[in-house]
Order: C-alpha cells, then sequence, then structure tokens
C-alpha cells in the first residue's frame, strides 16, 4: 500500500506541476509555430519582391543597352559628319590659301606694272633731255 501511496502521490505531484509545465511549453511551442509560420510567409513575401525588383532591373539594363547602342550609333554618324566636314574645311583652307597667294601675286604684279610704267617716263624724259 506505501508503493501504491506513494505512486499516487508522485503522479498527483505530475500532475499538479508538471503537466501546467508542459502545458505552457505547448503554448508557447504552438505560438512559436505561429510566429515561425508567419515569418516564413513574410520572407516570401520579400522574396517575391525582390524577385520582382530583380526582373525590374534586368529589363531597365536591357533598355539601358538599347539607348547605349543607339546613341553610340548616332555618335559614329556624328563622327563621321564631323569628319566629313573637317576635310571641307581644309579643303577650303587650302583654296583660301591658293586665292591669298593669287592676290599678292596680282598686287605684287600691279606694282611692278606701276613701276615699270613709271622707269619708262622716266626714261622718255631722259631721252628727250639727251636729245635736246
Amino acid at each position: 500500500m506505501v508503493v501504491m501511496d506513494m505512486k499516487e502521490a508522485v503522479g498527483a505531484v505530475m500532475r499538479e506541476y508538471l503537466v501546467p509545465e508542459l502545458e505552457a511549453l505547448k503554448a508557447g511551442q504552438l505560438r512559436a509555430d505561429v510566429a515561425f509560420v508567419a515569418i516564413n510567409k513574410r520572407i516570401d513575401d520579400v522574396n517575391k519582391r525582390l524577385d520582382d525588383v530583380n526582373l525590374h532591373l534586368v529589363d531597365q539594363s536591357r533598355r539601358i543597352d538599347n539607348v547605349r547602342e543607339e546613341l553610340g550609333q548616332r555618335i559614329d554618324t556624328t563622327n563621321e559628319r564631323i569628319d566629313t566636314t573637317n576635310e571641307r574645311i581644309d579643303a577650303t583652307d587650302a583654296s583660301l590659301g591658293r586665292l591669298y597667294e593669287a592676290i599678292v601675286r596680282r598686287e605684287e604684279h600691279s606694282a611692278v606694272v606701276i613701276k615699270l610704267n613709271s622707269l619708262e617716263q622716266d626714261v622718255r624724259e631722259l631721252k628727250q633731255r639727251f636729245a635736246s
């Protein structure tokens, strides 16, 4: 009987102290499980949002690459036009240089003609003096 009483006493102590503790632990575990599910849901939501952002970034990157390619082509075309314009400017500079040389030669020719006329006049005058 003593063994039975002890068994019942131990069982009563366990029911009185351990069962509430176990139930508290079980309730705490249940709350942790609910929190864990909520956290996993939030993580899944964040991951989906990150995937959306990554897709958006890939799209933006593709668009930037297209714009960069188009601008590169425009720059190349503009550079070709600038090169053509520079060649035309160089040709115009060369033509102006030749024109300037022609103008200078013409002015020099005019000056020589004036000097020649003056000399001819002087020679005529000298001839007249010697003839008289």
